[in-house]
């Protein structure tokens, strides 16, 4: 087995799909319930502790720039799915604007409007 599929192995074991929005729910732990980064998926990897969320996206997707970040396009902290509806590579800038959108108005897979990528247009 390949690294990049064992990791792979080793994330899905503590995934939950849920069937209504798609996600793959981190069962596992989290980075608590405190503070700005509270609530993002932990794991242990190569003796270090890591978030899932941006594991997977390396593994499957390859290494994520310095001047960018992932979001979690659905909302959902918990969520590690490497897809575009889900966990999407963005600018810092349009990071901010979705965070400041979400919080505005709830949106996702909740049943508000979708997203709109300014840096796509």
């Amino acid at each position: 087995m390949s690294r990049r599929d064992a990791i792979r192995e080793k994330i899905m074991a503590r995934v939950r799909i849920d069937d209504a929005t798609g996600c793959w729910i981190w069962t596992g732990p989290t980075s608590g319930t405190e503070g700005r980064g509270a609530g993002y998926p932990r794991m242990s990897l190569g003796g270090q502790t890591v978030a899932v969320h941006i594991v997977m996206w390396t593994n499957e997707h390859g290494y994520v720039p310095g001047k960018k970040e992932l979001d979690h396009a659905c909302r959902n902290r918990l969520c590690v799915r490497p897809e575009p509806r889900h966990v999407e590579m963005v600018t810092r800038k349009e990071n901010a604007r979705r965070r400041e959108q979400a919080k505005r108005g709830m949106i996702g897979h909740n049943g508000g409007p979708a997203f709109s990528c300014e840096e796509a247009r």
